[in-house]
């Protein structure tokens, strides 16, 4: 095997460490300098989690020349090679690099003119003779790329930063918004931190107040050109069209023959023995699959394997590549398949972790008694209290709300929406939980949005608003019904008079959530619908059976008799493997059903996105890295994926076009899921009103941040 001296201390400890292809050898780069690349050159960056896992990344400047960007993928594969095979790797271009890097460098990426051939070394730190301009660009990905000297290259609409060595001065366009002032901000504080060692002055300049040093750097001032809009619009209708290719090299040469012609995937298609690509050219992405136990041949050369394809279909050359070995898939990547389970998992709601932000893979077990105080305890289950407080419920019938009888909460129809409002802490916290059901018409569907509204409004405003759809109650709604599980009929209705007859044989799934709330849910009475790790009440005309599955607990039987109790008749226990024959042929006969007993839950990262309108129309775009509370702008709105829950975040400057196209876009997010995610909870909430179960995904989250003006608490440190 091919080792480089520089891979003796590769991946030992946690962090990045990066060098640049400099005469086809590898040099590395100070770390006070990470984050700054220069366009002509390639460089080979390595990051070590503390698992430990390693993300290979190769990066490729616009100017880098053929030879270079060759020995950077060389290297790659060495250095792949050196830590086992283990390592995800990328291919990163210049302007296109994906998210995964750019979470790297959360105060922004700097790219500088110039490169290795030209003479230019990675040895600046402290140059107080620097002078260049640097253009900013970017709300949640942010870069600063180094541009012509001159006033020609300003815009009204952006920020600029010009550096002179010993003097550094932000100018800010008159058309630039607040959110942008912040991020540029960030990235001229990065520069005299990082590049001069704090030994450099730092100054805020608003177009039109350029003082005497500006004007005398850049000369004299000319006409500033206006503000550009973003022309990268965003085809989100690409984001989930793929198709899966195989790779073989039975013949000797590498050949690509087609599984799967389009996504969502079956995550059986993935053989160990072969390696694989998932073609998302279209949105710039193709992923290698390297099975276990694939050849050796094939593995190295996934790589190159993936660059040839992209030359084969004639994709863009700022295709990002991944290659990911079995057990180490990305996000990106699994949202393609529908049935996606990690090692050792089965089916089942799935929940999402993060690394290092929420107690480090650990799910946090529930307790009701330290809510208040575990926000990440909240978050994880969907908790803002222990469900004790006050609950009204209304249906909705004739385009108004009818109150329904306190004796029947916790019934749910299929045929009917539902307005739940909860109110908590003295009645000063409220949700209002709209429920819809599967079979309601869709004149009741748009009478539960507007009366919601109209509720909300009625209260100030205030309430915290969640839309779910039939079968995907939140843990916090399930819980409201104190100590009775939450029963959901699959259809019909609690109006008077409204109901009709009942199926003669019917079947309820009970489970209890995580937060120790149950529900029994009417599914279709067929034997493939039994669980090994839950309770079942069947129904027929002649009898009533609960079946408890091997895996089933003590508080999931108790359920079951509330439902025994609301549906009538005295039942007859049966336990798994010991069913009479009347069991079998009320469902149609036996069949296969889930018998797996680890229900531990898939984990899937959360994921935060901005939805923006500032330049004319609705532009979507993900926060890269692990995000934090400053990553809320609060003049967009945005979205918080969980995995099992959307929420909308509305911030308090945000447009009107904003606030409504928001539940849409959250909608169209969840109805284009690659992986066929449907009808998940989404929980609009407003700024300054964020319940525990939002804010436990953020971690050190302050709730006077927003007291004072962000830019002003930033210049405090220039």
């Amino acid at each position: 095997m091919v080792s480089h001296k520089e891979f003796v201390d590769a991946g030992k400890e946690p962090g990045m460490q990066v060098w640049r292809i400099e005469n086809l050898d590898l040099k590395p780069v100070p770390k006070a300098l990470h984050g700054s690349f220069y366009t002509g050159d390639a460089y080979l960056l390595l990051y070590t989690t503390k698992a430990p896992s390693h993300n290979i990344h190769m990066w490729i400047g616009d100017e880098c020349s053929q030879d270079e960007s060759g020995a950077a993928a060389i290297f790659a594969t060495q250095l792949d090679d050196f830590l086992g095979g283990g390592p995800v790797q990328f291919r990163e271009v210049q302007n296109f690099e994906s998210n995964t890097f750019l979470g790297y460098f959360k105060s922004g990426i700097k790219y500088q003119k110039g490169g290795v051939a030209s003479g230019f070394q990675h040895v600046v730190t402290n140059d107080v003779t620097a002078k260049r301009l640097l253009h900013v660009k970017g709300r949640r990905v942010i870069r600063a790329t180094e541009v012509d000297m001159s006033w020609l290259s300003f815009n009204k609409g952006d920020c600029f930063i010009i550096d002179l060595g010993k003097d550094i001065y932000q100018w800010c366009g008159s058309e630039c918004n607040h959110f942008e002032r912040l991020k540029a901000a960030e990235v001229a504080i990065g520069i005299r931190d990082n590049e001069r060692n704090g030994r450099a002055k730092l100054y805020m300049v608003q177009e039109g107040c350029e003082p005497a040093a500006v004007i005398e750097a850049l000369g004299p001032k000319t006409t500033i050109a206006p503000s550009t809009p973003d022309n990268d619009k965003v085809d989100t209708a690409n984001k989930n069209k793929a198709a899966l290719y195989v790779i073989s090299d039975a013949s000797g040469s590498m050949k690509v023959s087609s599984v799967a012609s389009s996504s969502p995937f079956k995550q059986a298609m993935l053989s160990p023995e072969d390696c694989y690509i998932l073609d998302n050219g279209v949105d710039k992405n193709i992923f290698v699959w390297k099975g276990p136990k694939a050849n050796t041949s094939e593995r190295k050369a996934a790589m190159s394997a993936g660059q040839q394809f992209i030359k084969d279909k004639g994709y863009s050359k700022k295709t990002q590549i991944q290659v990911l070995p079995a057990g180490a898939e990305t996000t990106l990547f699994k949202q393609f398949f529908s049935d996606w389970r990690d090692k050792d998992e089965t089916t089942g709601p799935s929940k999402a972790y993060t690394i290092g932000r929420i107690a480090n893979i650990k799910q946090v077990p529930f307790d009701a008694s330290t809510l208040h105080s575990n926000q990440a305890m909240a978050a994880q289950h969907g908790m803002v209290d222990d469900g004790k407080g006050k609950v009204q419920i209304w249906r909705v019938e004739n385009g108004d709300r009818e109150p329904v009888d306190p004796s029947s909460y916790g019934q749910f129809y299929g045929g009917d929406c539902y307005l739940i409002l909860y109110s908590y802490q003295q009645d000063k916290q409220h949700i209002i939980y709209t429920w819809q059901g599967l079979k309601c018409t869709q004149d009741e569907l748009a009478a539960s949005a507007f009366l919601t509204v109209k509720l909300d409004d009625s209260m100030g405003g205030s309430p915290v608003q969640v839309r779910v759809t039939q079968g995907q109650e939140p843990p916090h709604l399930m819980s409201l019904f104190q100590g009775k599980p939450m029963i959901i009929h699959s259809g019909g209705t609690s109006r008077k008079g409204g109901q009709q007859e009942a199926a003669s044989t019917r079947l309820f799934h009970i489970r209890q959530s995580t937060s120790c709330a149950t529900r029994a849910v009417e599914v279709t009475a067929s034997a493939s619908n039994l669980n090994t790790n839950d309770v079942f009440v069947l129904k027929t005309a002649s009898a009533v059976f609960v079946w408890r599955g091997v895996g089933a607990s003590d508080e999931e039987m108790e359920a079951a008799k509330h439902v025994v109790g609301s549906l009538g008749g005295s039942a007859s226990n049966v336990s798994e493997g010991k069913e009479p024959d009347e069991f079998w042929s009320a469902l149609g006969g036996k069949k296969d059903y889930q018998t797996s007993k680890s229900l531990q839950n898939m984990v899937k990262p959360p994921r935060l996105f901005g939805c923006s309108n500032k330049t004319g129309t609705i532009v979507v775009e993900e926060v890269p890295g692990d995000f934090s509370q400053s990553d809320l702008a609060t003049d967009d709105v945005m979205l918080l994926d969980t995995w099992d829950q959307i929420f909308i975040w509305v911030g308090k400057d945000a447009n009107e076009k904003e606030k409504t196209e928001a539940p849409k876009i959250a909608k169209d997010y969840v109805d284009t899921d690659p992986s066929g995610r449907k009808g998940l909870p989404i929980t609009t909430i407003k700024q300054g009103a964020e319940p525990p179960t939002f804010i436990g995904w953020f971690q050190a989250w302050d709730s006077k941040m927003w007291d004072t003006d962000l830019l002003s608490r930033i210049h405090c440190r220039f």
